[in-house]
């Protein structure tokens, strides 16, 4: 256990021990407290705006859906543990809206494979939800998924062994993933796009942040798709196939404008299979694919290797789609030990990519150290 885990157990533990003894805010904001072999889902169907649904330590079989705006769903630390039904039950069938015969299947968020979904309407997103201090595991699909969600934070959560994303949203806005493990997931430790299903245009995230968390041992540590206006900084992103990943492709507005800051991207030479839009996985450290003015800045990126088109340290690659990366900035990074180079630019000189101030050994081209 490494001395960053240590410091997230204990964090956890300081955290909800003074929650436990703290009070309410104010008089209109209750604690709701559910205790082992009793539904979270209960409790978050009974709680108001502005309420916490505190949930002590044990092990919870079930899936939680969260609609109620200003929501905290809280564990007590890692040892609040959530986990997949032990028999799922069948799809409800509804007839149609406006009195037909036709049935249809609604899902649950448990029968989509998902620990905790956090969902609001179309033209109408949940706010101010939050989801701390619990371990998410075992799912099919997702730990946490977030459909349509405002100011979203997410902190403290462990989402282990989920069988596509730790973490993850869609349609979302303004959104804080801080302070959380991401490990031994399916797919991205964290997943952020516009939309999971249709292809469109980069939406504006309003200034997302993913910050301090630790992803290791997935298939991508963090996937950026299809958006702009989002940071992610200080994150510990090792044991992956690839670190980060940026990803646009052929609609526009383009992914883009956004910045990859401050992060520790070491040793992710994990193998993946090549997919229907990628190639096979290994020893990527950052990537932008089919992105313009991404700033990729201070990062420490060493022993990330492999024989990958996408391979290397920094890569600035053109999309399997063939949309080019515009105008990115990667500066003041200290690389090492990357192969088959620590900075490596697939573009021609005309789009625009810069590489200023960065310490490193070889890249490809040569004279972008």
């Amino acid at each position: 256990m490494t001395k960053r885990h240590i410091t997230y157990l204990a964090c956890s533990a300081a955290l909800c021990g003074s929650l436990l003894g703290a009070a309410p805010a104010t008089s209109s904001h209750g604690v709701l407290t559910v205790h082992p072999g009793e539904s979270i889902q209960k409790a978050v169907d009974a709680a108001e705006p502005g309420d916490t649904v505190l949930v002590l330590a044990g092990t919870y079989h079930e899936s939680v859906k969260v609609t109620t705006p200003g929501l905290t769903l809280r564990g007590v630390g890692p040892e609040t543990v959530l986990q997949p039904v032990k028999k799922a039950k069948k799809p409800k069938k509804v007839k149609k809206a406006l009195g037909g015969t036709k049935q249809t299947t609604v899902k649950s968020c448990a029968e989509m494979g998902n620990g905790i979904c956090v969902v609001g309407a179309k033209k109408q997103p949940v706010e101010d939800v939050t989801i701390a201090h619990m371990t998410v595991t075992g799912f099919s699909r997702t730990g946490v998924m977030a459909v349509g969600a405002a100011n979203l934070h997410v902190h403290g959560v462990a989402a282990v062994k989920n069988g596509q994303w730790g973490l993850a949203e869609e349609r979302s806005v303004h959104s804080m993933y801080q302070n959380n493990i991401a490990r031994n997931n399916g797919d991205a430790g964290i997943f952020l796009a516009n939309s999971v299903t249709t292809e469109k245009g980069a939406v504006d995230t309003f200034g997302t942040v993913v910050e301090h968390n630790i992803l290791e041992n997935n298939r991508i540590g963090v996937t950026v798709r299809r958006l702009r206006d989002l940071t992610v900084s200080d994150n510990s992103v090792t044991g992956n196939c690839a670190g980060v990943f940026v990803v646009g492709d052929e609609n526009k507005p383009k992914a883009g404008h956004l910045t990859v800051a401050d992060n520790q991207v070491v040793k992710n030479n994990k193998y993946c299979k090549k997919t229907a839009r990628l190639s096979f996985l290994q020893g990527s450290g950052i990537v932008l694919t089919g992105a313009e003015n991404t700033l990729v800045t201070g990062n420490t990126v060493t022993g990330n290797s492999g024989k990958s088109p996408l391979s290397g340290g920094v890569v600035v690659f053109k999309s399997f789609v063939g949309v080019t990366s515009d105008k990115n900035q990667v500066t003041r990074n200290k690389l090492s030990g990357n192969s088959p180079a620590d900075l490596v630019n697939q573009e021609a000189s005309k789009h625009g990519n810069a590489f200023k101030d960065n310490t490193c050994k070889k890249s490809k081209p040569a004279g972008l150290c």
